[in-house]
């Protein structure tokens, strides 16, 4: 059935090919990194009543803003080059109960979420509650990106936000209002959860210290794109230091000028 839905293939296939790109580039090793996505306005009635293959899976806590909402979620274990070739075997379709405190599993096999799925549903609820149609939450392992956090002067967000926006002209532009940082948490806790919502008050694109990065948005290629556009930045940042000299990069009057030619929102 949900294989005959058109719209909500189009959008699996928009996420198997990001999946795909993670993993060309070297963000995914094993299993690193997951997605998941509000699919709930691909949904027809007929697919939203559709049974339950497990037993109903309580949450940690409760996501009262996605109560009756469906999700694409990668599995736990899965790897980012196989939910590229298949993702329905590698991740699953979930249905929050009416009272958003627990979730059922809806698709064709029982592919248990990903170990972070509490933490991606809490950020979901978050976004929703305060208004914003950021139906996306993307993890990866860019390589480049991390190894930045490993330096202590660059775990300030203005720190890191000015020297990557520097770099080139289209980061300020693709990520007009900068990047959150949370310090060093064990993956997957409530904790992280909660010290990435904080940061998501102000920011779409957040940096986990010496683990990752996340990006939320309506559109999984524009968060890829964010990354994307993040880690070129840090490219161009470490070959001018393997050259041999610290990077000019842009100026401030520079930067500022593209707020009013891009009409940039900012906050």
């Amino acid at each position: 059935m949900i294989r005959d839905n058109k719209d909500l293939m189009a959008e699996i296939g928009r996420i198997a090919e990001v999946a795909g790109y993670l993993w060309t580039k070297g963000w995914a090793e094993r299993n690193g990194g997951n997605i998941s996505v509000n699919i709930t306005k691909f949904m027809t009635e007929q697919e939203k009543v559709m049974p339950s293959l497990c037993d109903v899976i309580a949450l940690k806590e409760g996501v009262p803003a996605l109560a009756g909402h469906f999700f694409y979620v990668t599995g736990t274990g899965k790897r980012m080059r196989y939910v590229a070739e298949e993702p329905f075997q590698n991740g699953s379709v979930i249905r929050i109960s009416r009272d958003g405190m627990s979730f059922e599993i809806i698709c064709e096999d029982v592919i248990s979420p990903t170990s972070e799925l509490p933490s991606h549903l809490m950020m979901h609820n978050y976004l929703r509650a305060a208004g914003r149609e950021n139906r996306v939450v993307l993890h990866t392992h860019p390589t480049d990106l991390i190894g930045l956090t490993h330096c202590k002067p660059f775990m300030e967000s203005a720190v890191i936000t000015r020297l990557l926006w520097s770099m080139i002209p289209e980061c300020r532009i693709i990520v007009p209002k900068g990047i959150g940082i949370v310090p060093y948490e064990i993956p997957g806790t409530l904790e992280l959860a909660h010290a990435t919502i904080k940061q998501l008050e102000k920011h779409d694109v957040v940096f986990w210290e010496k683990h990752g990065i996340l990006a939320v948005g309506d559109d999984i290629i524009e968060c890829f794109d964010a990354i994307d556009t993040l880690s070129k930045s840090a490219q161009i940042y470490f070959s001018a230091r393997m050259a041999g000299y610290e990077p000019a990069g842009m100026t401030d009057k520079q930067l500022d000028d593209l707020v009013p030619a891009f009409n940039l929102i900012t906050e």
